[in-house]
């Protein structure tokens, strides 16, 4: 079953009772059942949780997701004991070895430029040489291909009803920046969900190392992943005038986490379909695979 994602905007108390979570405000008081809710999103200073239902949240890999004053993502709840062999599958991942990370971190790098030569292909409708880029990522990275494809990649990403063309991608950026980010920081947030139900740490990266990252691991895996945040702000662009984030926005945002991705016998939400590559990941740290198992973002006739 596809799990739920509450954004929570307003003054609201927030409990559990008989395994529901229930909503309650000034004006109206409803009851979700905590089995259903796969994120939730708090974006208001007067929120209130109690302890029980977080505690049942986490026991169901429900992310509890915190917003700042900017209304972007800011911390996350994640459950710690998510699997049966946690500890050894803690150990696989943390023997990794440095050859074996540096070639996931080399597929990762691949798949995310083809899919930003494909993102870009489908919206400018023109050719470009992103399948050639990512055939000369060495493993780790180490000639640095993605910084070079991401410099042509937002060089050219349209966008709509201006003049020139290319977004001046920032952290800290104007419009459509704080887009981007808060779409980013949702996908990172589903990344670490299922990062975390596959029993992996989140901390501990294979390319991302900073000692201050508590989401080094799911910086990485959302690489490929960051295009489906891309499409979806270029569309919202298109369709909205608004260049502040509001509750639309945020909705439409939300979007992406049940946006069908495409595996090669079979097709899945994102949600879903990040669990799969969180699964292959940990076979990657066992020995029992060779290649983390990436969806397509597009199927054929998406991109034709």
């Amino acid at each position: 079953m596809l799990k739920k994602s509450i954004l929570i905007e307003n003054k609201f108390s927030i409990t559990a009772k008989n395994n529901q979570l229930v909503l309650k405000s000034e004006m109206k008081e409803s009851a979700i059942p905590i089995e259903d809710i796969g994120f939730l999103i708090l974006d208001h200073n007067e929120i209130y949780l109690s302890i029980p239902a977080m505690n049942l949240l986490v026991d169901n890999n429900t992310s509890i997701i915190i917003c700042g004053k900017n209304h972007l993502p800011n911390g996350m709840l994640l459950n710690l004991n998510s699997h049966h062999i946690q500890q050894e599958i803690f150990k696989n991942q943390i023997d990794a070895s440095i050859p074996l990370k540096k070639q996931l971190w080399q597929q990762t790098i691949i798949e995310k430029i083809k899919n930003q030569g494909q993102l870009l292909e489908k919206i400018t409708n023109s050719k470009n040489s992103f399948v050639f880029l990512a055939s000369k990522v060495l493993s780790g990275d180490s000639s640095n291909m993605e910084g070079v494809a991401a410099q042509q990649y937002w060089k050219y990403f349209p966008q709509p009803n201006l003049e020139f063309d290319g977004i001046k991608r920032e952290r800290y950026g104007d419009y459509p920046n704080n887009f981007l980010n808060y779409g980013y920081a949702i996908l990172r947030a589903a990344t670490a969900r299922a990062l975390s139900g596959s029993g992996l740490l989140n901390t501990l990266g294979i390319h991302h190392k900073s000692k201050y990252n508590a989401f080094a691991l799911a910086d990485d895996i959302m690489e490929p992943f960051r295009p489906i945040v891309d499409e979806k702000v270029f569309d919202i662009m298109q369709r909205f005038d608004e260049q502040e984030l509001n509750t639309v926005i945020k909705a439409e945002l939300l979007q992406i986490l049940t946006r069908t991705v495409y595996f090669k016998d079979e097709k899945s939400p994102l949600m879903v379909a990040l669990q799969k590559t969180a699964s292959s990941l940990q076979q990657c740290f066992t020995g029992n695979r060779k290649k983390i198992k990436y969806p397509a973002l597009w199927s054929l006739t998406d991109i034709e």
